[in-house]
């Protein structure tokens, strides 16, 4: 309107604003509670000036106007739908305040360079201002005010999705401060965080400006040297734990939108401190802080966690601690949780803690899950077993001993019909008999099962089960793995039985080597198959769906000529399967290019093999499933099916337990692992499945192997006898390397079978 404004203020739907010239208020907006002075109540969209009379404080009243009837402004303010005014005495006028000129007395102080080298000049100078040092460094508004991103006043779109901070600023001040010449100004800055800042953060924030320094502090570099993690970085959990909800959902949003390398300090922050506190937990605190401390820092890896999982910052295996392993006994800490779970409040000892890392799972590495996993399965074991005893008590004392039951899960086979056997075998045992220990007899042979033979019958019953002449599964020969055949003429038991197969070698904790893809597992575990599961069983065809969906041209349709359909072989001839109704008719172009490449997949992992796939699972998860299980990822729950083949045979040597005369000096010790070294990869698989019943190695690694060497009295015309049950080697004491060498390769060809030695 051409006059100049000194002063505006915002309610919540309201305008106010000054002309210093006239001296008049002009109000517009919401004036529905009267807000706006204008008289009425009602919305006014022109700026209208206030009912009043209104004088400049350098314009003389007239004589005639009765001083309590006029006004001279000094300041406005608003807030929600209320209007305040400051006026001046009109026997003492003073000039109005002009908001377009700064008034530092009226702002929050920054900590930015500047402040920071005069504060230093003042610490060297041994001041009288500490106390205001530490009083600027102790409030989070001037925190929260210091490091605005100006960067198209970005800072002022700050809300519960945006900090509007500028985080590279708040690095370079951090890292200055951590230079020698600031060393006592950083003893304020510990100060001030420690006594002040820190306990006294509020669990709801006036406002989602003054959430910035939950972002800030942690890039403190302080919070990583395990001196202060009891007095800063724990209380600093504790604080943002403390949260009401609404801010809390403030602080995950704003999780959501950090670049990924800040997320991972701050993961990898808390863990530090979770190995520290385990590492101290029975001389470092009373048991009380350390429950209180553990815990602050695992809800916080949970809190962070459920973050990741939507905006995937990093890897799961980020949040890995794979020291636990050895500093918790997980186990014992396992069997705490699964009481507490079933209801059962078990009181801790002393020296025990309340706390269950099993609560907080996504801590766990792919060895610790496992042994989970092989915990809660001897569990069931053990309730397997006590039940079938205690049933055999009754049917004692009822003197019907023929219907006793046997503790184990014994399968009675034939080498010569290994899969009819065990079809008949499992048909006739119910679903709490899988529970039990797996014992295995060979018609025939007189070993006795503690776990050599069970090793053996897993290997050659799943070799004969996917055996491709059976039709059951097709070989890929580009990667060669196998898959569900789309067209089978076994019945559905024949899968049912690999799956529970499959379950029993877990629950057995016996490796065996199952040439499947990554997306099996994926399944097992409820997780989608990609386009990259199918460039790894049938590279060609993922290779050619990639090349569509790069494709940059528009003329898709004449370059490719698809539609949405496959060609597959059924009974010698070429048959074309649509991939959705009525594909056929569907061309395939640049628009709709990813809905084939998605349903392309779909029909080769789900749509052409679910009742084959469906009869797989359901018998692995008979035995199997569980909660425990979907805390794998895909491919942990691969490793521990079919171990890996990351070989270290020095790791194997050095693990190695030796009996009787051998040690690792002894010369024919040292003569066989000279041979050992020189054999070809393949002979030295053929080794470990000689050995152990496997050629794989289990998660726990090579070492968790312990492969034992004993020395026997037998001539060196015997050969080198394997007890797979212990992976323990009968050595005969060779006098040259050429028979050692000779006897052994006899040994590892011929290795099938058991008898008692």
């Amino acid at each position: 309107m051409g006059s100049e404004v000194s002063q505006i203020a915002c309610g919540r739907q309201h305008t106010i604003a000054f002309v210093p010239s006239s001296g008049i208020l002009y109000a517009f907006g919401c004036g529905e509670h009267g807000q706006l002075g204008t008289g009425y109540t009602r919305n006014v969209i022109c700026p209208t000036p206030v009912k009043w009379r209104w004088f400049p404080h350098n314009v003389q009243i007239p004589p005639s106007v009765e001083l309590s009837s006029c006004s001279i402004i000094k300041h406005v303010f608003s807030g929600w739908n209320k209007t305040f005014v400051i006026c001046s005495k009109s026997d003492r006028p003073e000039p109005a305040d002009d908001f377009r000129f700064c008034k530092n007395r009226n702002y929050t102080s920054l900590i930015n360079d500047e402040t920071i080298d005069l504060w230093r000049q003042k610490v060297i100078d041994n001041s009288n201002s500490m106390n205001g040092i530490v009083q600027t460094l102790s409030s989070s508004a001037c925190w929260n005010g210091s490091f605005l991103d100006n960067k198209n006043d970005e800072h002022f779109k700050t809300s519960p999705k945006i900090p509007g901070l500028d985080m590279s600023s708040i690095k370079v001040l951090f890292e200055k401060l951590m230079n020698a010449h600031h060393s006592r100004l950083l003893e304020q800055i510990l100060k001030g965080f420690e006594s002040f800042l820190i306990p006294q953060l509020p669990s709801s924030p006036p406002d989602v400006e003054a959430m910035r320094i939950y972002i800030i502090l942690p890039e403190f570099p302080l919070l990583q040297d395990s001196k202060y993690y009891i007095t800063l970085t724990l209380p600093l959990a504790m604080a943002i734990l403390r949260l009401d909800t609404n801010p809390s959902k403030v602080l995950d949003n704003w999780w959501s939108q950090v670049c990924p390398e800040y997320f991972f300090r701050l993961i990898d922050l808390y863990k530090g401190a979770v190995v520290y506190l385990l590492n101290g937990r029975k001389t470092l605190l009373i048991p009380v802080l350390f429950t209180s401390y553990i815990t602050a820092a695992l809800r916080l890896l949970e809190k962070m966690h459920k973050v990741n999982v939507k905006v995937q910052h990093v890897d799961h295996d980020k949040f890995y601690i794979p020291e636990i392993s050895s500093l918790v006994d997980i186990q014992e800490d396992y069997l705490m949780w699964f009481l507490n779970q079933a209801g059962l409040k078990v009181r801790p000892s002393i020296m025990q803690d309340s706390v269950t890392i099993c609560s907080y799972p996504f801590v766990f590495d792919a060895q610790a899950k496992t042994k989970m996993l092989q915990t809660d399965a001897e569990l069931q074991m053990q309730v397997a077993i006590n039940g079938a005893n205690l049933q055999n008590v009754f049917m004692l004392l009822s003197l019907e001993p023929m219907l006793a039951k046997n503790p184990y899960l014994v399968l009675h086979v034939r080498r010569t019909s290994l899969v009819a056997d065990a079809l008949r075998e499992l048909s006739i045992h119910s679903d709490i008999d899988l529970k039990k220990p797996l014992k295995v007899i060979f018609d025939g042979e007189e070993a006795v099962d503690d776990g050599g033979v069970t090793k053996e019958f897993f290997l050659l019953l799943l070799k004969e089960l996917l055996n491709p002449i059976y039709g059951m599964f097709t070989v890929y020969p580009d990667s060669n793995l196998l898959w569900f055949s789309d067209i089978c003429f076994v019945e559905h038991n024949w899968f049912h039985l690999i799956g529970i197969m499959c379950g029993l070698a877990i629950y057995n904790f016996t490796v065996v080597d199952l040439h499947f893809p990554l997306v099996l597992y994926k399944k097992l575990l409820n997780v989608p198959a990609t386009l990259e599961d199918l460039k790894e069983l049938s590279p060609t065809e993922g290779r050619s769906l990639q090349e569509l969906l790069d494709y940059p041209a528009e003329d898709v349709e004449e370059t490719f000529c698809l539609n949405f359909a496959i060609l597959r072989e059924s009974y010698g001839l070429m048959e074309m399967k649509p991939l959705v109704p009525g594909g056929d008719k569907i061309t395939v172009n640049r628009d709709n290019r990813k809905e084939f490449v998605d349903s392309y997949v779909n029909y080769v992992f789900n749509q052409s093999i679910q009742e084959w796939y469906e009869a797989f699972s359901t018998g692995f998860l008979k035995v199997c499933g569980g909660k425990i299980l979907e805390l794998f990822q895909p491919s942990e729950l691969r490793a521990m099916v079919v171990g890996s083949s990351n070989y270290n045979w020095q790791e194997l040597e050095e693990s190695a337990v030796y009996k009787g005369e051998y040690t690792t000096a002894h010369p024919t010790v040292r003569m066989f692992w000279e041979t050992f070294h020189e054999f070809p990869l393949e002979k030295k698989k053929r080794f470990l499945l000689f050995l152990t019943g496997s050629d794989r190695i289990p998660i726990y690694g090579m070492s968790s192997l312990h492969i034992i060497i004993q020395s026997i009295s037998s001539g060196e015309d015997h050969l080198p006898v394997a007890h797979t049950c212990y992976n323990l080697l009968d050595l005969p004491k060779y006098s040259s390397k050429e028979i050692l060498r000779k006897k052994l390769t006899q040994a590892i060809d011929h290795y099938e079978g058991f008898s008692l030695v």
